[in-house]
């Protein structure tokens, strides 16, 4: 089979496509044929050696895919060969046939092709985890979200609106922004042309946001956190800029907020049975045309090094996906 290989840390252009044995599910695993995979920013950093999971050399990178089940190992009860399912990977996907474990395996829902699949269950189990669980989001409630045309960005737009917030959507251009509003956004704010802190304080008569949700990191953190309204709650969600911040603790203490932290992986071995709900509950929103990825590119897994380099470079519009002509 054919698969993306990392045999050495590095950038993108070191990944290579190789032809390498299919593996074989052992107990408790699944192998499964994939026609398309998630590109995720978690991705870039794994094969940099910068991602909190360092596989052994050579690996594949991608942590999500949609396929069809090929075979079954030892063990695995209720999935059968040729059923179409959504797999989480961790690492892995960017192959023609990736082994996953069975407890880490979603039947596709009807009505889903294997692109919106494989774009669907990281950035929107993230978003929810962390709108629902950690910063249990009310109706009514003000969310701003940061690099809100991005994957998790856009998927908390949708959700933030699913569960009745009144959302503000910030990004780096007028073009991102316009997806944003495609996507249910009620205000939006371009960070790059615009003062953050003042137009947060203008599109909430100087009260605050409720909740702020942010992947970027970066410059901006600390100026949303200014925005906030008392009770709020920060919710740390990834650092695509490439800065940590660092936030002067004070400014919880003056706003009785609070600084939470978002680690969907974590969550889904820690609490599996409250990630199976929070799946449960997306599933049926995106039946219902609540939620629905934006795919704005897709490649062929020859070219998983553009694909991520444009999320890299923050190029993307909500997610890309390689397909395997599968």
């Amino acid at each position: 089979m054919r698969a993306v290989l990392c045999k050495r840390y590095g950038p993108p252009s070191d990944l290579v496509v190789e032809d390498v044995p299919s593996p074989k599910p052992g107990e408790g695993q699944v192998l499964v044929a994939v026609h398309a995979a998630g590109v995720n920013f978690p991705d870039t950093l794994i094969i940099q050696g910068k991602y909190q999971f360092k596989p052994d050399l050579p690996f594949s990178p991608g942590g999500e895919v949609a396929g069809v089940v090929r075979d079954i190992g030892p063990g695995v009860t209720g999935i059968r060969p040729g059923d179409r399912v959504i797999a989480a990977t961790t690492w892995g996907g960017y192959a023609e046939e990736v082994v996953a474990e069975a407890k880490r395996i979603i039947p596709m829902p009807e009505g889903m092709d294997f692109t919106t699949a494989a774009a669907f269950v990281l950035t929107y189990g993230t978003s929810h985890h962390a709108l629902k669980d950690r910063a249990a989001l009310k109706p009514g409630e003000t969310l701003l979200v940061l690099g809100a045309a991005g994957g998790v960005g856009l998927a908390a737009v949708e959700i933030g609106k699913a569960m009745g917030a009144r959302v503000i959507a910030a990004a780096s251009s007028d073009d991102k922004l316009a997806t944003c509003r495609e996507h249910g956004a009620d205000e939006t704010i371009n960070y790059t042309s615009e003062n953050l802190r003042e137009r947060i304080k203008a599109l909430t008569d100087g009260r605050g946001v409720d909740v702020v949700y942010d992947p970027v990191g970066g410059d901006y953190s600390e100026l949303a956190l200014r925005g906030m309204a008392w009770g709020g709650r920060f919710l740390v969600v990834g650092f695509a800029a490439g800065k940590i911040p660092s936030i002067p603790l004070n400014l919880t203490l003056l706003k009785g907020c609070a600084i939470v932290g978002v680690f969907w992986g974590a969550f889904t071995r820690n609490e599996p049975r409250r990630n199976e709900e929070n799946l449960q509950e997306l599933l049926a929103w995106f039946k219902a045309g609540k939620v629905r990825p934006h795919i704005s590119a897709s490649y062929p897994l020859e070219r998983a090094a553009d694909a991520l380099h444009d999320v890299m470079d923050r190029k993307v519009k909500g997610k890309v996906v390689l397909t395997t002509g599968a």
